[in-house]
């Protein structure tokens, strides 16, 4: 006579696997952040146990997530798209934005374009908090020529060039040139440095 499968089993001991395996912890590093011991977590990730909701739940908080996050209860599918006219914008004062991708929970990184009129930079009224805690930020200049400033260093890039930094520093770009600049960046939050 064949089982029935759980499908909390089947859907939660992988996503546990790929969380922790994209932190970087081990099962160990995880028993330690969650409470849980690490024979329980391998026997989740494996499928051969379903987690108690109250496991679940110091599972989802070692790896920095809501329950809810962990198990997905609150996306509607695998695959999203984000139309053009969708497309969540802001800024002010010469710097306006677009974030292309879509404010999903736990979502892990975030792919945005922001315009720079000549004379202005970006960390204005009206822009985007800084990011969180363990956060790194890849920008690439599309157009023209602008300014990281981070930790009281300037770094001038110029069309095509690509940086990548800890973007939980405070930071900004300017754009010191007389023409428009635009760069797109992706900001992979939380992730762990080594």
């Amino acid at each position: 006579m064949a089982t029935a499968v759980d499908p909390l089993v089947v859907s939660v001991g992988p996503r546990v696997r790929t969380l922790r395996e994209a932190m970087d912890l081990s099962l160990r590093d995880l028993a330690e952040r969650s409470g849980v011991s690490a024979p329980m977590l391998s026997q989740v990730e494996r499928g051969e146990t379903s987690p108690t909701l109250q496991v679940a739940a110091r599972i989802a908080a070692g790896l920095d997530l809501r329950l809810s996050q962990l198990l997905r209860l609150d996306e509607d599918g695998i695959v999203t798209v984000v139309r053009r006219e969708e497309r969540r914008r802001g800024g002010s004062d010469g710097h306006r934005y677009e974030i292309f991708t879509p404010p999903l929970p736990g979502q892990r990184a975030e792919l945005s374009r922001h315009l720079l009129a000549a004379g202005t930079s970006t960390g204005g009224p009206g822009d985007p908090p800084m990011h969180e805690a363990g956060s790194r930020e890849t920008a690439l200049v599309e157009r023209g020529s602008v300014a990281l400033v981070i930790d009281r260093e300037r770094h001038q890039l110029h069309a095509g060039d690509c940086v990548t930094f800890d973007a939980d520093l405070p930071h900004h770009f300017e754009n010191p040139g007389p023409d428009k600049a635009s760069l797109l960046a992706v900001v992979s939050a939380g992730l762990r440095r080594s």
